[in-house]
């Protein structure tokens, strides 16, 4: 497989119009934040941004964001934005005497996809160090295919990166390579954290106090073992997300579901999909239906955490 290094050996940067802003403000911003999501918000540092997520009382994700403090009072959650106006509304209910104050800050905010190659990355190696540069904020994404990766989320009247473009379907298929799957309206409530490995990429805080959903995603963790998980996908043909994935042997009954999908440069497509461990550990999956297109493996870019 060709890497991304080989097409885009620069230091680049592409725009992410799909991606937008919630932003909350107020004395109690990190506390409310704290008491809805899975991660930790209440010990959130001035270097470190959090991978969250926002659960239903059964603990299924409705949402998930990249979150940061810009200031004590002032906190940015950046998430897909096809699902912002449902998520900033559901949010918004919960906020009764709370001293904090939601609002759909994409407009102010410009969010910017970076890469360079993983020896040459100008920000923190660490998956979720957060840096201000430039009249904004850095996050270190999980690397893929080679490339260090990060958010820039700045003001929109600071200028563009200085580096070269990144084609947006490139930063798409690295977002995949990289097996954290965001969640998009395809998807919403179809997954605890744990069928997309958010436990093993510092998406859940199991030491926190409550949120909705908690109960259900600490017992998921354990109490037994995961059923389903998120693997790495290759196929020839397009992928969607919300598509069912088959096992041969069961042409009734779907296996898993793609959570995130994109066209490998070069050639064939992509994808994280949450399957059960034991049609994934068994093969012969396939897109679709029993006797769709093949879907083969691919290892995952992380280890999976058995002691959390």
């Amino acid at each position: 497989m060709t890497t991304v290094s080989a097409l885009f050996p620069a230091s680049s940067a592409t725009p992410l119009p799909h991606w937008g802003v919630i932003r909350a403000q107020g004395e109690e911003a990190a506390k409310f934040l704290h008491g809805q999501l899975t991660q930790d918000f209440a010990l959130l540092g001035d270097t470190q941004a959090r991978l969250a997520a926002f659960c239903s009382a059964k603990g299924r994700m409705q949402a998930s964001f990249v979150a940061f403090k810009r200031a004590a009072d002032d906190l940015l959650l950046v998430l897909p934005r096809d699902v912002l106006p449902a998520v900033l509304k559901r949010l918004q209910m919960f906020v009764l005497r709370s001293k904090v104050r939601l609002s759909d800050a994409s407009a102010e905010f410009g969010v910017w996809g970076l890469t360079a190659p993983t020896d040459a990355a100008p920000w923190g190696a660490a998956p979720w160090a957060l840096s201000a540069t430039d009249g904004g904020h850095v996050v270190s994404l999980y690397p893929a295919q080679g490339q260090a990766r990060a958010l820039r989320v700045a003001p929109a009247d600071v200028p563009a990166p200085a580096a070269e473009a990144l084609p947006l379907d490139t930063w798409q298929w690295l977002e995949v390579m990289a097996g954290i799957a965001p969640v998009t309206t395809p998807i919403v409530e179809a997954f605890v954290p744990q069928m997309l490995n958010y436990e093993s990429v510092d998406g859940v805080n199991f030491k926190k106090g409550c949120y909705p959903g908690q109960e259900v995603v600490a017992r998921s963790q354990f109490r037994g073992t995961l059923k389903r998980r998120a693997y790495l996908l290759q196929a020839e043909a397009p992928l969607t997300v919300g598509q069912d994935v088959f096992q041969a042997a069961d042409a009734e009954q779907p296996c898993g579901t793609v959570a995130a999908a994109a066209p490998n440069p070069a050639g064939g497509w992509n994808a994280i999909a949450s399957l059960r461990t034991d049609a994934a550990a068994a093969g012969d999956l396939h897109a679709g239906a029993a006797d769709g297109q093949a879907l083969s493996l691919l290892p995952l870019p992380y280890p999976l955490r058995d002691d959390i």
